[in-house]
């Protein structure tokens, strides 16, 4: 059988995936993009992922670049706070707000369903003639040459492509092919992921609760059925995750509304729920011959800060500023080593800083939240200091060539 020819073939249609095969479709490359399972575009679909992400500022422009944001636009919720409410003591609550107008006019950052993305990307590709996406297929073996990779997919058709990204998620298929060993880091933690309703308008601000167990993060979505919305992500121990998990409706919403400290009344469901585990991974080398991996089968860290996809959208823009440097050389080992030199450490950074921030959400005695909330406030309480975390907050996405960077944002 002979093998179908391509640039880039883009292993995975989750949202990381889509926008790479956007990104490199609208660049003029030509593109194949599988994925096991067909995208999911509704909300109430069985199967939608409920999460949200919320991209911030540096992420707009490779959004952009992949003729993407024009469509994203309209649907995004601006995030223009960063609260963070910590309880400094029996029914005593302390926030600091990290506020954008601080660093610009602009958001941190707008926030999305994550179904309604794959919707978006999925009628971007299809409008890209040089793009093709074949849901339904996955990647089963790939046999690096030196001018191209041979991979073999789940129907026995085989694609020859210069450059494959492995956007397969934490278990990738890819990454275990080529030998490449993670690093991974447990916490015995589950986060809920779900939607609610509220009477108190939440005004663009993204507000993380911090008592113990993990942080309980609301982040601003436009009005559902005329009420104030916000999508949230809820971080606990895992035996508390399922049983909270396994609670009537009502009941369920009781401990929500109590867990949010009431700080937007009573919150009402406005989704089914959906349960994920938290870990903390990184890949020993971000490339293997013909092949650079990206997103998760790259990197996977807590919902803490919106650093995820932002995180995954970071590799995508190193990954096209490479390519369109050098068209020739797509996918030659040069072009993969610049790509991990740059990515690697700068992930591994972001892992370290966010695997520190979780530990210390999870702190449940007293004498360790006082110690966490009083270093919040110190850092808080310096402009110079607040202003270059906001900053720092989000160069997670800056391209390599060094882009312009602004604030923080929350969780995706």
């Amino acid at each position: 059988m002979r093998a179908e020819r391509v640039d880039v073939l883009v292993s995975g249609g989750g949202v990381a995936g889509l926008a790479a095969a956007a990104a490199f479709g609208s660049a003029g490359f030509a593109v194949l993009c599988v994925d096991p399972a067909p995208p999911v575009t509704a909300r109430e679909a069985e199967g939608a992922d409920l999460r949200t992400t919320a991209f911030l500022q540096p992420a707009r422009e490779v959004l952009a670049r992949s003729g993407l944001w024009e469509r994203l636009a309209p649907e995004a919720e601006p995030l223009r706070i960063m609260r963070i409410v910590e309880e400094s003591g029996p029914g005593r609550l302390t926030a600091h707000d990290f506020d954008s107008a601080e660093l610009s006019d602009e958001p941190f950052g707008w926030n999305l369903p994550n179904w309604l993305l794959r919707r978006e990307m999925a009628a971007r590709l299809a409008d890209l003639p040089a793009v093709s996406f074949r849901p339904g297929l996955a990647t089963r073996a790939i046999l690096p040459r030196d001018a191209e990779a041979l991979v073999t997919l789940s129907d026995g058709s085989r694609i020859a492509a210069r450059l494959v990204v492995a956007a397969d998620g934490r278990g990738s298929t890819l990454r275990e092919a080529l030998g490449i060993g993670v690093i991974t880091l447990r916490y015995g933690q589950k986060a809920l992921a779900f939607a609610v309703t509220h009477p108190i308008p939440h005004d663009g601000v993204s507000t993380e609760i911090h008592r113990s167990g993990g942080p309980f993060t609301l982040v601003p979505l436009p009005d559902w059925q005329g009420r104030p919305s916000s999508a949230v992500v809820w971080m606990e121990r895992g035996p508390e995750a399922l049983r909270l998990a396994q609670l009537p409706e009502d009941a369920f919403e009781a401990a929500a509304s109590d867990r949010s400290c009431h700080l937007f009344g009573p919150l009402t469901l406005a989704s089914r729920l959906t349960l994920w585990p938290i870990i903390s991974q990184i890949a020993r080398r971000f490339h293997g011959p013909r092949t650079a991996l990206m997103a998760e089968a790259a990197h996977v860290v807590p919902p803490i800060g919106a650093q995820g996809l932002n995180m995954s959208l970071a590799d995508l823009a190193c990954l096209l500023d490479l390519a369109e440097a050098d068209r020739a050389g797509l996918g030659n080992p040069a072009m993969l080593a610049a790509y991990d030199r740059r990515r690697r450490p700068e992930a591994a950074a972001r892992l370290a800083g966010i695997d520190l921030l979780n530990r210390a959400s999870m702190a449940g005695a007293a004498p360790l939240r006082d110690l966490r909330g009083r270093a919040l406030g110190l850092l808080h309480g310096a402009r110079p200091v607040r202003r270059a975390l906001m900053r720092a907050g989000l160069g997670a996405v800056a391209a390599p060539a060094a882009r312009s960077a602004a604030p923080v944002s929350s969780s995706s």
